[in-house]
């Protein structure tokens, strides 16, 4: 997949010619000012480091609880899982699944999917599985919603406060880096990837 030598303006249909970008660099269209492409700020090395700090990330915040609740001497604490299984039990089992999805199941495979192509291309060669990876991965990056999960409990925290004494636990901390770690994982230009690859592994080379 390569890039196009043309690109054509979203905003006023213009057509420019692709240039190559700086690290962190827009792309304007010449007519309308908009944006035509970025560049990522962020090398290959750097998305590497980052995809292992999500993953190293998100073992914290599923493994350890969220919030402790303490009312009446009743002391209370659950993980994400823990909360997904308490809403199945309680007969919603489309918004437990729902969140599993989005907040457990996307992010994950969105990390491992990374994690799978970034040190091939960093050694000069193609996963055997590249362009089916990618093609996920665009697919699945717009449903991961830890960000959405974060406020909703936050919110949920704020309100339960009046009612019982809540302590943020690592979990929660956990999903709060995890969020700025998806955030910075999910500017990055996928095109940059088949640029990489195309780039550095002749066409046809597994």
């Amino acid at each position: 997949m390569s890039e196009p030598a043309l690109i054509i303006c979203e905003y006023c249909d213009s057509v420019h010619r692709h240039a190559e970008l700086p690290r962190g660099g827009t792309a304007r269209c010449t007519v309308c000012k908009g944006p035509l492409y970025r560049r990522s700020r962020f090398d290959l090395e750097s998305m590497q480091a980052l995809t292992v700090a999500a993953g190293l990330v998100f073992v914290i915040a599923n493994a350890w609880p969220l919030v402790t609740m303490e009312s009446q001497g009743i002391v209370r604490e659950t993980t994400l899982l823990g909360m997904v299984a308490a809403a199945w039990d309680s007969g919603i089992a489309a918004v437990a699944a729902i969140a599993a999805l989005t907040v457990f199941l996307f992010p994950l495979l969105q990390i491992a999917l990374y994690a799978y192509v970034l040190p091939g291309l960093r050694g000069q060669r193609r996963p055997r599985e590249f362009e089916a990876a990618m093609r996920l991965l665009r697919a699945i990056r717009p449903w991961s919603m830890v960000e959405v999960f974060l406020i909703g409990v936050l919110v949920s925290v704020v309100k339960m406060s009046s009612l019982a004494e809540v302590t943020p636990e690592p979990g929660l901390w956990g999903f709060g880096v995890l969020t700025l770690l998806l955030t910075a994982l999910g500017g990055f230009d996928l095109r940059e990837l088949w640029t990489e690859a195309e780039a550095r592994v002749p066409a046809g080379r597994a």
